[in-house]
Formats: C-alpha cells, structure tokens, sequence
C-alpha cells in the first residue's frame, strides 16, 4: 500500500491542527505542524533579541534550526536544536512574533526545503496556510478546513476566558486579512482540495471523513 502526503490548510482557529494531529494518530502517519516552526522561530527571535522585522536577521536563523516532531503520550511535542519548546511556543507574544516573521519571503524560504524534505516520502500530514498550494502542490490528498469567524473566536477565546471577546474575534480578523493579502504564499484553498467547514461539528467526525478520504485515496 502506497502511503499518501495529505495537506492540511486553513485560517486561525479553524481546528486544522488539531484535526491533523488525529488523522495522524488514525493512520500511523507522522504530523509535521508548519505552524509550530515559525513559532520558533518567533521564540528564538525574541530570544536572541532580534526585530522580527528583519527579514534578513529573522531568515539566518531560520535556516539553522533543526526540527523534531514527535508524539509522547499523544502529545505532540516540538524540539529545535534539541530542546522542548512545545509550551514556550505557545505564549502570545511568540504568537504575535511568529505572525511577524512568517511575512517574510526569505523566512518563508528557509523552512520551504526542510518542509518538503518532511512531506517527500509519504505518510505524513502537514497542516499550515500554504501547504497544498506551496510547500506540497502535489500531495495527493488536500483539506482546507474552515469555519466561521465567530465559531474561530470563541474556541480561541475558551483557551485564554481572561481575554475579552471582541478582541480576540478583531485579532482573528486581522490575521485573515493579513494571511489572505500577504504578497508570498497567500492563505486560500487549493483547486483540488476538499474544503471542510467544521463551525458546530465534532473534530472526531472532521477526523473521520479525512481519514476515510485518505483510505480511499491509497486504496485501502
């Protein structure tokens, strides 16, 4: 049985990462979230005390890091250059510095070739913004996944009540607007792909459907 390279894209808190990691898990596939490496790359930016402005700075030491994803108990846990930043990853200032540089042509770049490194043999699922239509444009299998603002903002909201509302939902917009608009690799559905909108469903069905996708295109 050929195994398949399955592309995962969508907006901010559209549920992709999360539905990606399960349809890993269902068919033994390795998860490889784009995401997460651009969030490092924030993260170290900040820690080496660079402007995630600087694209040529920002670039540099994108290209030096060594990524590792690996499932620990059903976790998925992120390592660069050995250690585990899955949880320092997720703050919000990495967040919004992991926003900066990922507008970056030459940032974009520089994680470009280690991503289709990963995606290249097959049974793997990639989830980002520009994966079926940049980094794997052949994959034989592409979701994008979507759902409304509304529902977006609040599952973002339930992860951090202290925030107000209306504010997350501003901030979601505003990083629609700016992956949608951005001049390299733009957030949008691949032709091919099979679009999902997941706004009042279960992840265990989005899985399910992706999963019996993915059976049928490896047949079996």
């Amino acid at each position: 049985m050929v195994e398949i390279t399955i592309a995962v894209d969508g907006p901010g808190s559209s549920g992709k990462g999360t539905v990606a990691r399960g349809v890993a898990e269902a068919l033994g596939y390795q998860f490889v979230d784009t995401g997460a490496m651009y969030r490092a790359v924030g993260l170290l930016s900040l820690r080496s005390g660079l402007d995630v402005r600087d694209e040529g700075a920002t670039s540099l030491l994108a290209q030096r890091l060594q990524f590792r994803f690996a499932f620990d108990g059903g976790r998925l846990r992120v390592e660069v250059d050995g250690e585990d930043v899955t949880s320092a990853i997720r703050g919000e200032d990495v967040g919004a510095a992991a926003s900066a540089v990922a507008v970056h042509p030459a940032v974009r770049g520089a994680l470009l070739g280690l991503q289709r490194y990963l995606g290249a043999a097959g049974g793997v699922v990639m989830d980002g913004r520009d994966i079926g239509t940049v980094v794997l444009p052949d994959a034989e299998l592409k979701i994008f996944l979507d759902a409304s603002l509304e529902e977006r903002a609040r599952r973002r909201w339930l992860e951090h009540p202290e925030r107000d509302f209306v504010a997350v939902r501003d901030e979601l917009a505003a990083r629609d607007l700016q992956d949608t608009t951005r001049a390299v690799a733009p957030l949008r559905c691949a032709a091919d792909a099979v679009r999902l909108d997941s706004t009042g469903v279960p992840v265990s069905d989005v899985v399910d459907r992706i999963v019996q996708l993915a059976r049928s295109r490896r047949g079996g």
